[in-house]
């Protein structure tokens, strides 16, 4: 089988499992909701009813994302030359917003309860809380499987729904034998902030491949150093890494050959070259021909 055929539908097997998982969450997120609302009405507790408007929130989040990562599958064509599978990355930066925006609306939520706490109704906490975790948790434990970029900001933004009912869970029992409802908000803010601490480092990652960074954890330098032990290669420059997404990375660059190398060495050293990257997990390369003496002033090679 041919080696690009066989990445090709690596990734593709690959995309349609991480679909799947975002598939999967987003139902589970949705019928939550559902049994909020009831449950909220059921208790009379407005925690649990605007808990179950941030869900319905996530459920529209997930719902993007599902839509965003099974776009991404389409194969180039005249408008997308390279794909589209940076449309997956585009759904990751949207729901890493939506999640920063959630976060911020929890905290300034459980701000003022540290100054006035409200009664809350523990036995009914408790109860849609073991719900809670267990229909987040099961979302999470699939997309931590994951790779892509949206699986991971999708497993943040339900992880951080799993942590506020483990929250709810703890302050429902401790509630049931003391008067402490401040622990609630206390509890809150902590697990918030710990989340909102891992989507800013996933944010920096995914604004990294929107803006064309050389993707982590290469380095140009270490790449062309590797290029020059290719045996007639005399130099390399003018390269530059990107991703398109995080499995999929690309590169181009200049290689200098003897001036009197035949089509059959630089055919060879080519093969070569891509090996090496292969090596390094580069799937597609523009590889630049110069030879020895060639002028290549003001970028003219």
């Amino acid at each position: 089988m041919n080696p690009k055929n066989n990445h090709v539908h690596e990734y593709h097997d690959h995309t349609n499992v991480s679909n799947g998982n975002i598939k999967l969450a987003f139902f589970l997120n949705l019928a939550f909701t559902v049994i909020e609302v009831i449950g909220g009405l059921l208790t009379n507790s407005m925690a649990i009813l605007s808990d179950a408007l941030h869900d319905l929130g996530d459920s529209l989040s997930l719902a993007l994302a599902w839509f965003l990562q099974g776009y991404g599958e389409k194969k180039p064509d005249q408008k997308f030359s390279y794909g589209y599978a940076r449309f997956s990355v585009l759904g990751a930066l949207i729901n890493s917003f939506v999640l920063f925006g959630g976060s911020l609306i929890i905290i300034s939520r459980a701000l003022p309860r540290l100054f006035n706490p409200q009664p809350v109704n523990p036995q009914g906490m408790f109860a849609i809380a073991i719900f809670g975790i267990l229909i987040n948790g099961i979302a999470v434990i699939k997309l931590k499987k994951g790779a892509s970029l949206n699986e991971k900001v999708v497993s943040w933004h339900l992880l951080e729904d799993v942590f506020g009912w483990v929250a709810i869970f703890i302050s429902s029992i401790v509630l049931m034998f003391v008067d402490l409802p401040i622990i609630d908000p206390i509890l809150s803010i902590g697990l918030t902030l710990y989340v909102l601490f891992n989507v800013l480092r996933n944010l920096k990652g995914i604004l990294n491949i929107m803006l064309q960074g050389v993707p982590a954890p290469y380095a140009i330098d270490d790449i062309e150093e590797k290029l020059l032990s290719v045996p007639g290669i005399r130099e390399v420059h003018h390269t530059h890494i990107w991703s398109l997404a995080e499995e999929k990375n690309f590169l181009s660059t200049h290689l200098v050959v003897d001036k009197h190398a035949s089509y059959k060495e630089i055919t060879q050293y080519k093969k070569a070259i891509r090996q090496v990257l292969k090596n390094e997990a580069i799937g597609h390369a523009t590889l630049e021909i110069d030879f020895e003496d060639l002028d290549c002033d003001n970028n003219n090679c």
